[in-house]
C-alpha cells in the first residue's frame, strides 16, 4: 500500500501479543467489577429475552393456526409488549453503566499516559514529536474506550448465541448439528481479517498522529509563518498530512467494513444449505414441517450474534492497536535513570564534574573527560561560541539528560542517587526564551511556589528598579500575559521568569541568558533581579551580556566541550586569549566606555 510508506513506528513502539494486551486491559476492569457484574446480569437478561422471542413467535403461529380466543390474543399482545419494554429498559441500564465504566477506564489510561509523558526526560522530546505524543494521550485512549463497548456487546452476543444454540438443538438436533459444522468456517474467515485489520488500524492512528503533529507545529509557529508570508506553505504541509490520513483511513474503513458483508454473504449461503437440507428432511419424514419452520425462524436470531462475534474480532483490533500505542508510551524506557531515591534537603550547592563524558547522539561527543568544580555559593559564567557545550553543562546539572561516563557530584553526592522531584525543588532555572503560561503575572510567578503570598511578591518586585517594571503592566501582578507570554515584552518576560526563581529561593540557579537586545534600563532591572538571586545561590550563568559576565565570581571559557581559559574579566582580558577575542567580537560594544566613545565619534 503506497501511502503506508511514510508512516513509520516511533523508536519506543513495541509489539504486544493479544494475550499480553488482554491481560493488561483486564487490570483496568478490576476497579469496575461491581458495575460490570451488574452489566453482566443485564446482558444475561437481554440474551434470555432475545432467545425467547422466536419461541414466543412460534407459539403465536401455533395459536393462530387454531381458534384463538380474545383472552389468548390479549395475553400474547401483553407478552410481546412486556418483552419490548423490558428490552428497552434493560438496554438503557446496560448502556448507562457501560458508559460510566468506559469513562472511568479511559480516564485512568489517559492519566497514566500523561503522567508517563510528563515524567520522560527532555531527550525523549528531542527525538519524538510532541504532536504525536498528544495524539496517543487523546485520540488513541479514546479509541481504546470503543474497545470496552465492543467487549460488553460481545458478552451479550455470546450469551444470546449460546441460549439460541441450546434452543435450536432442542427444536431439531439434526439440523442444529449441520449448522454447527459451518461455525469453524465463519470464525476462520474472521481470524483471517485479524492481521489486516490490526495493521490498517495502527496505520490509521499513525496518520492521525501526523495530522495532529502538523497542526500543533504550524499553529505554534503561526507568527513566524505570517512574518514570512508562508500561510500557503503551512497549509500545504497540513494538507499533505491530511491527505495521507484520508487515504490511510479510507483503507482502514474498507478493511473493517468488508468483514461483516463477507461474513453475512457466507452466512446466507449456509442458511440456504440448511433450508434445502431441511426441505429434503421433511420429504424423508426426518423433520416435521412445524419444527423446520421454527428452526428457520430462530436461525436468523442465532446467526446474527454469531456473525457479529466474527465481525467484532476485526473491530477489536482497532481497540487493541490503540491500547498498544498508549502502552508503548507508558512503557518507554527512560534515558535518565536514577540509581537511588535519596531525599534532598537544602543544598550547599557545590557542583563537581569528574572525568565526565556526554553525547546527545552516538558518535556526536559533546563533553569528553570534562572536569569542573563550582564552589558552594560561587557564581560561574560560561562563555564560548555556539556548540562549545555551555547549555549541555546546565542541562546535566538539571538532570534533564543522562551522561555516559564519569561522575557529576552535588555536595559530594552522586546526582544519580537523588530523588529527582526533591532535587529539582532546589533548582531555579531560567531558559534563554522564558516560557510563560497563559494566565496572570502572579500565577506565573507562583508556578514553582504556589503558596507564595502576594505581599512577598510585591516586596521582591519593588526591589527591582524600585518596582517601576511592575507599573508598566496594565494591572500589575494581575495582568494577563497571553499565550506563551506574548502580551509582554521580552524584557518583561525575563523579569517575570526571574521573579519566579526569586520566590522559590533555590540553592542552585541556572541561567541560559537571552540573546535578544533590550534597552539599557530594562537590562539594569534584569541585573538587579539577578543580583538578588546570585547572593543566595550557587549560579551557573550561560552569559550573553557583558554585565552578567563581569558580575560573575569566575568566568569559564569553553571551546568544543573543553575548558580552555578561566579567571576574572580583567585577568582574562590581560591574557589576550580566546576570551579577549570573544570580548572584542561580542561583548565590547555593550560596554559603557564603547558606547560613550561611539557617541563622541558621532558628535564629532
Amino acid at each position: 500500500m503506497a501511502f503506508f510508506a511514510g508512516l513509520n513506528n516511533e523508536k519506543y513502539d513495541r509489539q504486544y501479543t493479544d494475550r499480553v494486551l488482554v491481560r493488561r486491559i483486564a487490570e483496568y476492569f478490576k476497579p469496575q467489577r461491581a458495575r460490570l457484574s451488574i452489566v453482566a446480569v443485564l446482558v444475561i437478561a437481554l440474551s434470555a429475552l432475545g432467545a425467547a422471542l422466536p419461541v414466543l413467535v412460534g407459539r403465536v403461529v401455533d395459536l393462530l393456526g387454531g381458534q384463538p380466543t380474545l383472552s389468548a390474543i390479549q395475553l400474547v399482545g401483553l407478552a410481546m409488549l412486556t418483552m419490548g419494554v423490558s428490552n428497552w429498559g434493560l438496554n438503557w441500564a446496560r448502556r448507562s453503566l457501560t458508559v460510566r465504566a468506559v469513562g472511568d477506564i479511559v480516564l485512568e489510561l489517559r492519566t497514566r499516559a500523561f503522567r508517563a509523558a510528563a515524567d520522560h526526560d527532555l531527550s525523549f522530546y528531542d527525538q519524538f514529536s510532541s504532536g504525536r505524543i498528544v495524539s496517543r494521550i487523546t485520540a488513541d485512549t479514546n479509541d481504546f474506550g470503543g474497545l470496552i463497548v465492543i467487549v460488553t456487546d460481545i458478552v451479550a452476543q455470546i450469551f444470546q448465541a449460546v441460549l439460541l444454540g441450546v434452543i435450536l438443538f432442542r427444536i431439531e438436533w439434526h439440523m442444529a448439528l449441520l449448522m454447527t459444522s459451518f461455525l469453524p468456517v465463519v470464525f476462520g474467515m474472521a481470524l483471517g481479517f485479524r492481521a489486516l485489520a490490526r495493521r490498517a488500524t495502527k496505520r490509521g492512528m499513525q496518520a492521525m498522529a501526523d495530522v495532529n503533529s502538523a497542526i500543533k507545529e504550524t499553529v505554534s509557529g503561526i507568527a513566524i509563518a505570517k512574518n514570512f508570508r508562508q500561510e500557503s506553505s503551512i497549509f500545504k504541509t497540513f494538507d499533505t498530512a491530511n491527505q495521507t490520513s484520508y487515504g490511510v483511513n479510507v483503507q482502514r474503513g474498507l478493511v473493517l467494513s468488508t468483514v461483516f458483508p463477507v461474513l453475512n454473504a457466507v452466512g446466507g449461503i449456509f442458511v440456504g444449505v440448511l433450508v434445502y437440507a431441511g426441505g429434503r428432511s421433511i420429504e424423508q419424514g426426518i423433520v416435521s414441517a412445524g419444527a423446520w419452520y421454527l428452526f428457520i425462524l430462530a436461525l436468523d436470531n442465532f446467526w446474527f450474534p454469531i456473525l457479529n462475534l466474527s465481525a467484532f474480532w476485526a473491530q477489536i483490533q482497532s481497540g487493541l492497536a490503540a491500547a498498544e500505542r498508549a502502552y508503548a508510551l507508558i512503557d518507554a524506557d527512560p534515558n535518565v535513570v536514577q540509581t537511588g531515591a535519596e531525599s534532598v534537603t537544602r543544598l550547599k550547592g557545590e557542583i563537581r564534574f569528574v572525568d565526565l563524558g556526554f553525547r546527545y547522539k552516538e558518535g556526536e561527543r559533546i563533553l569528553s573527560d570534562f572536569n569542573l568544580v563550582v564552589r558552594a555559593g560561587e557564581d560561574v559564567a560560561l562563555v564560548g561560541h555556539t556548540g562549545a557545550g555551555k547549555s549541555s553543562i546546565a542541562k546535566l546539572i538539571a538532570r534533564f539528560y543522562e551522561f555516559q561516563s564519569g561522575q557529576l557530584l552535588i555536595d559530594g553526592r552522586d546526582i544519580r542517587s537523588f530523588d529527582l522531584q526533591s532535587y529539582r525543588r532546589q533548582l531555579g532555572i531560567v531558559s534563554q526564551v522564558p516560557f510563560l503560561f497563559s494566565g496572570t503575572v502572579a500565577e506565573n510567578i507562583r508556578y514553582a511556589a504556589p503558596s507564595a503570598p502576594e505581599a512577598d511578591m510585591l516586596r521582591i518586585a519593588r526591589q527591582i528598579g524600585d518596582g517601576e517594571w511592575l507599573e508598566t503592566l496594565p494591572d500589575g501582578l494581575d495582568s494577563q500575559v497571553g499565550e506563551r507570554g506574548n502580551r509582554l515584552s521580552m524584557g518583561q518576560r525575563q523579569l517575570v521568569a526571574l521573579m519566579r526563581v526569586l520566590v522559590q529561593n533555590p540553592a542552585v540557579f541556572i541561567l541560559d541568558e537571552a540573546t535578544a537586545s533590550i534597552d539599557p534600563f530594562t537590562e539594569w532591572q534584569i541585573q538587579q533581579a539577578l543580583n538578588l538571586i546570585l547572593k543566595n545561590a550557587t549560579s551557573i550563568l550561560i552569559a550573553h551580556r557583558l554585565s552578567t559576565v563581569k558580575a560573575a565570581d569566575r568566568i569559564v571559557v569553553m571551546q568544543k566541550g573543553a575548558i580552555i581559559e578561566e579567571g576574572s574579566h580583567d585577568g582574562l582580558l590581560a591574557q589576550n586569549g580566546h576570551y579577549a577575542e570573544l570580548y572584542n567580537t561580542y561583548f565590547r560594544h555593550q560596554s559603557l566606555a564603547y558606547v560613550e566613545r561611539a557617541r563622541e565619534m558621532v558628535e564629532d
